[in-house]
């Protein structure tokens, strides 16, 4: 045999046992007999994702095409088969009633190597039960009530800076904004005092370094989708070969910023009403209280997970706002009245507007930032009223998005109406029909802080400001293909008027 032959022939060999292995993984929903598209290989259900289709889009389809057709469906994301859940009652029995064989997401986190990695979102097992009971009580209504001032004061800053803002834009009349870059200042500046006590300056400058690192995170991948694929797809081949996963400049920034604030306070004896305070009262407790890199996840997270959905979100609503004019005018009537009867932004005064919250809740609706859910189950599961079983380690989604999409729960719904969130009109839904922030013990804990900024900022810029469609302004808006979060594909344009 000539030697020549000996490579070619072992890359064949090699070439076909990983198209064995290929065609076996692919092969999985075809074997159990479940309903499912065909995937393209090494993409699977995702090819098209990032070219002609935003991340939500496949799984809308597939809901569409086979609800009420079985309880899930086959979705291949990268080479990981995933079941999609499109019956509620079952998505129900997975985050509520069964939630202790569904407990962890299965996302990748390196404690070692990435250690800003290791937090609440990411945590499985026994490490997220310990950890979930050592913050909830920071998230309490007296937690946010003693935030709230911050949030206030910052608001006030973001309606000052935004007059002058108007008054230097304006023209002919009207004053086009990018109004989400705005926001994004806005929530980076309230996280950064609310989670560290520090003053970013986002507002003041665009350039602020809390900011444009920051936003790093949402700009710059250290790794392409297919390589993600891969590390989710093999989490613990990827913890062997120190696989990180935020950029290193992200981490060395805020590994700093929480070693420098935290060494500051106990040399000075510094208390304030933050998280990070609320953190480092954790250090002495059970199981030896948390550790420094546990901090530094913990606030790391609270910071990320808060700036960019928040500021998405209130972009999202001002948008709506602007092309729905008598919802925004009855919003307004309601922060004036309410206004009028307390006479500033106090706890009791957020609590009472009804009709915001109302609007808040409609745009996590129609424009939900986190499109699919995902739980794993941690033992085979026997799927109630069917004779298929989800085994262990498998990856579940529950299509939050679709849902919220779907004409039988939500009668048109690509019409923004508040009027779906009057306590009346929730009682006649299913429990598991909105889920902007998960449902069951695993939802997310930061929501109602989340919450607090977002309509304390909105009421602020509705009681100063009135928002209407510039030139600019994208109708309908269109939504980035390459972002995982929902976003609008170059910022949220309208035209500012001062009141």
């Amino acid at each position: 045999m000539a030697v020549w032959l000996v490579p070619l022939l072992l890359v064949g060999a090699i070439l076909a046992l990983a198209a064995l292995f290929l065609q076996h993984r692919y092969g999985y929903f075809a074997r159990r007999g479940i309903l499912h598209d065909k995937p393209v290989w090494i993409y699977g259900n995702t090819a098209e994702v990032g070219k002609t289709k935003t991340f939500r889009d496949p799984f809308r389809e597939l809901y569409t095409k086979y609800k009420g057709k079985a309880k899930f469906a086959g979705f291949y994301v990268g080479l990981r088969p995933n079941p999609v859940l499109l019956d509620l009652d079952l998505i129900k029995q997975v985050m509520i009633k069964d939630f202790q064989n569904f407990a962890n997401r299965g996302n990748y986190y390196n404690e070692e190597d990435d250690p800003v990695t290791a937090h609440l979102f990411n945590l499985d097992g026994q490490k997220w039960r310990n950890m979930r009971t050592k913050l909830t009580p920071t998230f309490t209504a007296l937690k946010m009530h003693q935030m709230l001032p911050i949030i206030v004061e910052i608001g006030d800053r973001f309606v000052d800076l935004l007059n002058k803002e108007v008054a230097k834009v304006k023209k002919n009349g009207e004053a086009p904004v990018e109004i989400k870059d705005w926001l994004s200042r806005f929530t980076i500046d309230v996280i950064g005092s609310c989670a560290f006590g520090l003053d970013c300056n986002s507002l003041k400058d665009p350039n602020a370094e809390f900011r444009v690192i920051t936003r790093t995170l949402f700009t710059v991948r250290r790794h392409g989708p297919l390589a993600m694929g891969l590390i989710n797809t093999f989490p613990k081949i990827a913890e062997k070969l120190h696989v990180k996963i935020a950029p290193d400049n992200v981490s060395e920034f805020y590994t700093r910023v929480v070693r420098d604030t935290v060494d500051y306070r106990d040399k000075n004896n510094v208390k304030r009403n933050d998280f990070l305070n609320l953190l480092m009262g954790l250090r002495e407790g059970k199981d030896g209280g948390l550790t420094f890199n546990q901090i530094l996840a913990e606030a790391f997270v609270f910071l990320v997970a808060g700036f960019e959905t928040s500021s998405s979100t209130m972009g999202f609503t001002l948008y709506e706002l602007a092309i729905n004019q008598d919802i925004q005018d009855k919003a307004r009537e309601e922060v004036k009245q309410v206004l009028a009867k307390h006479g500033e932004f106090n706890y009791e005064a957020i609590k009472e507007l009804k009709y915001i919250q109302q609007i808040f809740n409609e745009t996590l609706r129609k424009w939900a930032i986190l499109p699919i859910l995902i739980r794993v189950a941690e033992k085979d599961y026997p799927v109630p009223g069917t004779n298929d079983v989800f085994e262990a380690g498998t990856q579940l989604i529950i299509p939050a998005d679709a849902i919220h999409h779907d004409p039988e729960i939500y009668p048109d719904p690509e019409k923004f109406d508040p009027d779906r969130f009057t306590p009346e009109a929730v009682e006649q839904r299913h429990s598991m029909a909105w889920q902007p922030f998960g449902q069951g013990p695993r939802n997310c804990i930061g929501a109602r802080f989340g919450e607090m900024q977002s309509i304390v900022g909105l009421a602020k810029l509705l009681h100063n400001f009135k928002f209407v469609p510039a030139k600019e302004t994208q109708i309908p808006l269109r939504l980035s293909k390459t972002a995982f979060l929902l976003a609008s594909d170059h910022g949220i344009i309208v035209d500012v008027q001062p009141i």
